[in-house]
């Protein structure tokens, strides 16, 4: 391979090159050159390669564009040919007008019509990837000329930042954008669908939420807790999240009025769980999620009241009572403690609970049920609207009173399930 030395040019002596009787070229390297007309027009050009064929991309002219930005702009270009777009045709749709069967009108259209149907956070984060990573590069284009080619540039562009899992989600969204084209009568076909993931991505492991699963190092993490020297907002939160295996959101976002001390229970509305937008959006009785409390967890709950009982939240933010806690505040505080990503997350905590208390031989339909997870068997889904509750509360305080006695370091105490 030929290898080319680069940055040989300097300021000056492109600023002083004069015009001759033929155009020459001033080479910079790596592609880069300064063309001089006849005329005495200076204009930068980055000579390149791509499907096998020689081409030349215009960058502009000399000194409205500058010897560093030109090389800049040939850096970008190089990184765009490496990803197999190529740079000139890139820059002619960039100068087209959008029109409204481009993607990117389309795209738009679609994401105003599901805007009532989504979360606003997943909204933001679908219309995020296709403005940050498919507009720029397929936007302008006619939605019907689109073809898998040009799909897999979008898709290795983002794999290549080392974002695969960002990767699968941009695909996703196009593939979607493609969908609703074709219902709307923009396109005959979905392109995106020709797009095999597996054939142009690397393979990556699932990861799952760090999580502790030796009792001993359990119990050094309790005793880490109870003495932790942060806000007693967060301390009570921290002492709160092992024992009711709810995801940290729910707990963060906990509110008094939830709180039921007499029946010892914690009710989550529908609009603050892990659902489907319609079903948060009616907020029905029947979707709410109940988590019977340990008397330890009394406890914690009955501490913090004289703190923040007044307020909206039961935990409520460092900033202010009006708003909760934030969600990154216990992961926060595990990392002051010596705890990393590695170790143990706030969403981990779920994961201590359920492999415990399967090891100790609690039913999994209880266990789930207290984890509030969906049914993958649609079916059996629909016909069964067992809570367990009882059995929950009593595998709920055992699970405390088992927690307690890690924490002491004392002789653990055996639980055993009612089977």
């Amino acid at each position: 391979m030929k290898k080319y030395t680069t940055n040989k040019l300097s300021d000056p002596e492109i600023r002083h090159a004069k015009p001759k009787d033929k155009a020459y070229k001033l080479q910079d390297g790596g592609g880069l050159y300064c063309q001089v007309l006849t005329t005495g027009t200076k204009t930068w050009r980055y000579n390149y390669r791509i499907y096998g064929k020689h081409k030349t991309y215009t960058i502009g002219n000399y000194p409205d564009i500058g010897l560093s930005e030109a090389r800049k702009k040939r850096d970008e270009a190089k990184a765009l040919i490496q990803t197999g777009i190529d740079p000139s045709q890139q820059k002619q749709i960039q100068k087209k007008a959008i029109t409204e069967n481009s993607f990117q009108a389309i795209a738009e259209s679609w994401l105003a019509s599901q805007k009532g149907n989504w979360s606003s956070s997943h909204y933001k984060r679908a219309s995020s990837y296709l403005k940050r990573d498919a507009f720029p590069i397929i936007g302008r284009n006619e939605i019907s000329t689109i073809e898998a080619p040009q799909i897999i540039a979008v898709v290795k562009r983002v794999s290549d930042r080392g974002a695969v899992d960002a990767a699968k989600r941009v695909k996703g969204f196009i593939q979607q954008v493609f969908d609703y084209a074709v219902v709307h009568g923009k396109t005959s076909r979905n392109s995106a669908k020709d797009v095999n993931l597996q054939l142009i991505l690397p393979k990556t492991i699932k990861r799952h939420y760090a999580s502790i699963k030796d009792p001993i190092q359990l119990g050094e993490l309790l005793r880490a807790i109870e003495g932790y020297h942060g806000s007693i907002v967060v301390r009570q939160a921290l002492k709160l999240i092992p024992l009711v295996m709810v995801r940290p959101s729910e707990l963060s976002n906990a509110e008094w009025q939830e709180i039921d001390i007499e029946n010892k229970t914690w009710t989550i509305p529908a609009v603050r769980r892990k659902l489907p937008t319609h079903i948060k959006q009616a907020n029905r009785k029947e979707d709410a999620h109940t988590v019977p409390l340990s008397e330890q967890a009394l406890e914690i709950i009955t501490e913090i009241h004289q703190y923040t009982g007044r307020g909206k939240y039961v935990f409520p933010s460092a900033r202010g009572n009006s708003r909760p806690m934030s969600n990154n505040a216990l992961r926060t505080a595990l990392r002051n403690m010596g705890y990393t990503n590695e170790d143990i997350t706030p969403h981990g905590f779920r994961g201590v609970a359920s492999t415990f208390l399967n090891t100790l031989g609690y039913r999994s339909e209880v266990i789930e049920a207290q984890l509030s997870h969906k049914d993958r068997n649609e079916i059996r889904e629909a016909y069964n609207h067992a809570d367990y509750m009882e059995e929950r509360r009593v595998m709920l305080q055992e699970w405390a009173n088992y927690l307690d006695s890690l924490k002491q370091d004392a002789e653990v105490i055996p639980i055993r399930a009612n089977t």
